[in-house]
């Protein structure tokens, strides 16, 4: 479910009004008016005549990003089984995917604009492909980890890549914004099919083929992107901030490696804190690299104005206490509930309806009582429901433990998803708008990265002191230990919400009336 912030179906009226249609992963600043010109031949109307055509390829292979999100969660439990995973490790499963997806998303969108969107689209879809199977074919831990993490970062490249064709493919406003929502549909929708798509093939198939599966996806899409997607290219200075990418990429990985082995060897170990070191100095040193380079990754002017700041951190905030809970929540069904797969997947989808209604109506009251109020208040919401959760025990019911919960998060939550888009993309003006709403998912996939191993850690902490404090119980002990765990990671997930509202009730404050068009773009 790492993509919970898509849900574009149900409010695309406001984002005609307000193009916030591809706030996430637009490439670099120069996507359309750096652009070259396109290479088919204009009809009468100077329109694309196979644009339709092209937007089918670009849903499928966007579909497949999302499926990758969410499809792995219900295939884990087996997984973890099958490989001899630890759970110490077992987050790798899920972070090593978003944390190569997060950290080079920048970067693989100024690659698809200099390189050539079209070329970047099917080398993203071909290098997914076979790292979908590389890790389909995997023998062990380690293998599995690397495939999807290589996953990551060949979505990293199809990602802004796909919504950079849609902005230069589609010409009119109104058939953009119409190609967008179907994009949206497809990212919204897309996490609940990957659910229970990764719940049919591991029961009925192998855990494998939830990665098997992408390779003929993949391939359909090559086949049907050579004749219908025509390339664009920007102009200008072609440069690559490969030492920003470079460290941070090494260091966000040292630091949830270090989140890693506090679990295994407890936070003061000489196996732990050199790893938080060696992340503390590589984020500064890219900290200071952006500053220096004249093609920066991140432009630090982007994260200066304090609405688009105060959105990237809620935004981590978020992904940190909340993306973790599909991952807990997901072994708890199987094991504990003692659900199949499919069927745990199907338990999810409330969830998922939920946030497509909830936001449906978040876009109605956006432009009456602004960002921050719905922000705010969606966050406490969304933080009582984690906290509802946190009361499951080994024998909590479905319908009367779980379903309630899960339904309050999603409506909660829903209302941040639309604001924290808006104010992410506050006065970027139409240079740092790629960048800017970039920054907005990358946030997310990182925060839910750094979630997923911190969470991981606090649940095998939390189980083994209940274990040694309750030997009464005997066998049981584990068992109790174990769900004690994922309450107390949903308590964690909780106050990482509250955080976020607080960081929105103090850093936001656009009002409704920044909410309107400008002539030339959209203000927010």
């Amino acid at each position: 479910m790492a993509r919970l912030g898509l849900f574009y179906n149900k409010v695309q009226p406001y984002a005609e009004k307000t193009h916030l249609c591809g706030r996430f992963y637009m490439s670099s600043s120069e996507n359309i008016k750096g652009s070259k010109k396109h290479h088919w031949q204009p009809g009468d109307e100077g329109l694309d005549p196979n644009r339709w055509y092209a937007l089918v390829v670009i849903a499928i292979a966007s579909l497949m990003i999302v499926l990758d999100a969410s499809i792995i969660n219900l295939a884990l439990p087996k997984a973890q089984v099958a490989l001899h995973i630890s759970n110490a490790s077992r987050q790798w499963v899920v972070t090593a995917y978003s944390l190569a997806f997060g950290s080079l998303l920048l970067l693989g969108g100024r690659i698809a604009d200099y390189v050539g969107r079209k070329k970047v689209f099917i080398i993203g879809l071909i290098g997914f492909a076979a790292a979908s199977a590389l890790g389909g074919f995997a023998t062990n831990q380690g293998l599995l980890f690397a495939a999807r993490g290589l996953q990551g970062a060949f979505a990293a490249l199809l990602a802004p890549a796909a919504l950079a064709l849609i902005n230069v493919t589609f010409t009119v406003p109104k058939e953009r914004a119409r190609a967008f929502g179907v994009y949206g549909a497809i990212s919204g929708g897309g996490a609940a099919i990957g659910l229970i798509a990764g719940g049919a093939l591991t029961e009925y198939a192998n855990w494998r083929w939830c990665l098997f599966v992408n390779v003929p996806i993949a391939m359909i899409a090559v086949f049907l992107a050579l004749p219908n997607l025509h390339e664009s290219k920007s102009t200008g200075e072609h440069t690559y901030d490969i030492p920003g990418a470079f460290t941070v990429t090494l260091g966000l990985i040292s630091l949830v490696y270090g989140f890693s082995q506090a679990a295994s060897h407890g936070w003061a170990n000489i196996h732990t804190y050199p790893f938080f070191v060696i992340a503390a100095v590589l984020l500064a040193a890219f900290i200071g690299v952006e500053m220096q380079v004249g093609n920066p990754l991140l432009p630090l002017r982007v994260l200066n104005e304090r609405n688009r700041g105060g959105s990237y951190l809620a935004s981590l905030l978020t992904g940190t206490g909340l993306f973790a809970m599909f991952l807990f929540l997901s072994i708890y069904m199987q094991n504990f509930l003692h659900y199949s797969p499919l069927r745990s997947g199907f338990a999810f989808l409330p969830f998922s309806g939920g946030v497509i209604i909830g936001a449906g109506i978040a876009s109605q009251l956006l432009p009456k009582f602004g960002p921050r109020p719905l922000m705010v208040g969606g966050l406490i919401v969304g933080a009582g429901g984690l906290w509802l959760l946190s009361g499951i025990t080994p024998t909590t019911e479905y319908a009367t433990g779980i379903l309630p919960a899960m339904v309050i998060m999603s409506l909660g939550l829903a209302f941040v998803f639309i604001p924290s888009a808006s104010t992410g993309l506050h006065d970027a003006g139409s240079h740092d708008a790629g960048v800017a709403g970039a920054m907005l998912n990358t946030s997310q996939q990182v925060g839910g990265s750094l979630g997923a191993a911190l969470l991981n850690t606090v649940a095998i902490s939390s189980t083994a002191a209940y274990v040694k404090g309750h030997t009464s119980l005997g066998a049981k002990a584990p068992i109790f230990g174990a769900v004690h765990g994922f309450s107390t990671t949903f308590k964690f997930g909780a106050g990482f919400l509250i955080a976020a509202a607080i960081v929105s009730a103090v850093m936001i404050n656009v009002g409704k009336d920044s909410l309107v068009e400008h002539e030339g773009g959209a203000a927010l």
